[in-house]
């Protein structure tokens, strides 16, 4: 696995922060509550958090009510 280590970070836990950062949005958690400390990874984890946010205006704007609504 490819692995920085004067960073510190690899592939897998840009991942991970990508997808907590995902997940933090998609539940209404603010962008500065961020539990990650390195640059990389704080950029990887707002990257998720901004996706995130994209799809739930996205949603918002076409009148989208949730899981429901796309089952029906």
């Amino acid at each position: 696995m490819a692995r920085d280590i004067k960073l510190g970070w690899d592939v897998e836990a840009l991942n991970k922060a990508y997808r907590q950062g995902y997940m933090a949005a998609s539940m209404g958690m603010d962008k500065t509550r961020c539990p990650y400390r390195g640059e990389v990874v704080v950029a990887a984890w707002e990257s998720g958090w901004e996706d995130a946010g994209e799809v739930v205006q996205e949603e918002n704007a076409l009148g989208d009510n949730g899981l429901y609504s796309r089952i029906a």
